[in-house]
């Protein structure tokens, strides 16, 4: 069997951050340090954390007074951060860059007016925590069913922009029928440049496969959408967290197998799924490059 390796795939800068962050944090202060919601949605990166040290919650009211607290790479709610004002809670924010980026959009065109569409998951905690920034103001589309229950009048001034870790594909088919209802709504990029570059890369493999694996966590909203690009394009794809979830059986009549990884994944996680592979038959591996990623964001 041949393997294609995906390139960018894993880590993105944002993860990097983050882990960093809750890293050097545990080197200065020692535990124990609490961190809102999961620091990135991966099961390894989170075990290893708690074994150090790190208490993960959802309920900053479970901290307990002049606790350290860690934003995830999520970003948090205006909420919550009154909140850990009250327990006078000492603030680390491990915020990605280009999550912050869409708190503040909101804030500022919500102070100027606009009515803002914020395109992704409903559910998903990036989309809880930015549509908390301005309440009245901000509307969420995650489907074409979403865009038929808007009723903005002619007047109204009109803004969208885009989950970070949202489906490439979703947001042009949402655009397209928000900028046809809307004409003169104003567009803001924010789609964040590691999910295009892994969606991209996918793409420019998955016609060559027979199989396609993606390591990453359940829970992981890009990890997941990487499998809907498989499963779109007709090829058989599985989401695995690590080489004890690849089973034999699975490459019964395949010769060819496309693998890459969600942003949220350490690349040593990826490197023993491949060592499992070759266990499994495979003998020849080709590394597709997409495109070289060197965005650093800093501390």
């Amino acid at each position: 069997m041949k393997l294609f390796l995906v390139k960018p795939r894993g880590f993105c800068a944002g993860v990097v951050r983050a882990i960093k962050i809750v890293k050097r944090s545990l080197e200065k202060w020692g535990s124990p340090i609490y961190v809102k919601h999961y620091i990135v949605h991966n099961k390894q990166v989170i075990d290893s954390l708690k074994k150090e040290g790190i208490i993960f919650v959802e309920d900053l009211k479970n901290v307990p007074k002049y606790s350290k607290i860690i934003y995830s790479a999520h970003g948090v709610s205006p909420d919550d951060r009154i909140e850990a004002k009250k327990l006078s809670l000492f603030e680390i924010d491990a915020t990605c860059p280009l999550v912050t980026k869409n708190h503040r959009a909101v804030v500022e065109y919500s102070q100027k007016g606009y009515k803002i569409i914020l395109i992704g998951d409903k559910k998903h905690i990036e989309v809880i925590a930015t549509k908390k920034e301005a309440e009245k103001d901000i509307f969420v589309v995650e489907s074409l069913k979403d865009i038929e229950k808007l009723n903005f009048s002619k007047r109204e001034k009109l803004v969208y922009l885009i989950q970070t870790t949202f489906s490439s594909d979703d947001v042009k088919i949402i655009e397209e029928e928000l900028k046809k209802k809307y004409p003169d709504i104003k567009s803001l990029s924010s789609i964040c440049y590691a999910t295009s570059n892994r969606q991209n890369a996918f793409k420019s493999i998955i016609d060559l496969v027979d199989l396609a694996l993606i390591v990453g966590d359940s829970m992981s909203s890009n990890s997941n959408k990487l499998k809907d690009i498989a499963l779109k394009n007709g090829v058989k794809a599985f989401l695995i967290n690590d080489p004890s979830e690849i089973f034999f059986h699975w490459f019964k009549n395949v010769s060819k197998i496309g693998l890459t990884a969600g942003a949220s994944t350490p690349e040593d996680v990826i490197e023993s799924c491949i060592d499992r592979l070759k266990d499994f038959g495979v003998k020849e591996i080709e590394n597709k490059i997409f495109i070289e990623e060197r965005v650093v964001f800093s501390i």
